[in-house]
């Protein structure tokens, strides 16, 4: 039942015009912690979130990370300025000013369990997830290979209203 509620408010969200304003960004990676299944070994401790260089997504998610959790474990937004500084996380989102680094950030996480979330049309090849605007609304792209790649599954829910790669 819950899992239907947060699905229908992701639907809900996916309606609504966005023009990278960040605002729903943050629902839509929360969203992800439910539909998303990671390996045991990226299931304990915080869940951290990783933003690669500035971006106004930062402090949105750190204003829902203040209220939310995954599960029982607290969620712990990050930003790094560059790609050396990537470590273990759960998710990696890499802004659309720092696309021209995706060579380099998928040679530094390789097969590692990190959901990489990218915002650059034409990226969604690259990445597990890649937020696009459709029809003038927020939606994403869900790769299922490098998803697999990365040893993470998701959820029937989320490729229903993924636009899949």
């Amino acid at each position: 039942m819950k899992r239907s509620l947060l699905l229908a408010v992701l639907l809900l969200f996916c309606g609504l015009s966005q023009a990278q304003n960040y605002k729903q960004h943050p629902l839509f990676i929360y969203s992800f912690t439910r539909y998303i299944q990671w390996p045991d070994t990226y299931s304990q401790g915080d869940f951290e979130i990783l933003v690669l260089g500035d971006s106004p997504l930062i402090e949105e998610l750190k204003a829902l990370a203040q209220s939310k959790k995954v599960g029982d474990r607290a969620i712990k937004i990050l930003k790094i300025n560059s790609v050396s500084e990537i470590r273990k996380c759960n998710m990696l989102f890499i802004p659309a000013d720092k696309s021209g680094q995706m060579s380099e950030v998928l040679q530094k996480i390789d097969t590692q369990s990190v959901l990489l979330m990218t915002e650059q049309p034409g990226l969604g090849a690259q990445s597990c997830i890649n937020f696009i605007i459709k029809d003038g609304r927020l939606a994403f792209e869900l790769n299922q290979a490098a998803l697999t790649k990365r040893n993470l599954k998701a959820s029937n829910e989320l490729t229903r209203i993924a636009t899949m790669i």
